[in-house]
């Protein structure tokens, strides 16, 4: 499965991006697909997930209330809504697929997304 995400930018803080997440070959239906976030410096921390097959959706402590997860199956993407940035979410966002638990760890995941870069100004 190859990943492409994309819909990063420059916002300014409190405000609002939707990425998208998608594949070009096969079906993401069979998937969790996650997404997390690599800060300069930072370890990579997981932001949320959804689980095509259910549509279970886990999110990281800090995004709560804030992200929205969704997926449209037909469109082989899966959407990440941010709102209410904040500068120190200024991040390298990854979107990645895979079959196992925790969702959270990134090591669950086999795909990975190239990254798409947000960039928050205070």
């Amino acid at each position: 499965v190859q990943l492409q995400a994309s819909g990063g930018g420059l916002v300014q803080t409190g405000g609002s991006l939707r990425l998208s997440c998608t594949t070009s070959e096969g079906s993401l239906s069979d998937y969790i697909v996650g997404w997390f976030r690599q800060a300069p410096g930072e370890e990579r921390e997981f932001v949320s997930a959804i689980a095509l097959t259910g549509g279970t959706r886990y999110y990281g402590d800090p995004v709560k209330g804030r992200f929205t997860i969704s997926s449209d199956i037909a469109k082989k993407t899966v959407y990440l809504q941010l709102k209410n940035l904040e500068p120190w979410e200024t991040a390298v966002y990854y979107c990645a697929a895979g079959i196992r638990d925790p969702t959270y760890d990134s090591r669950s995941y086999m795909y990975w997304g190239q990254g798409t870069k947000v960039t928050v100004s205070s």
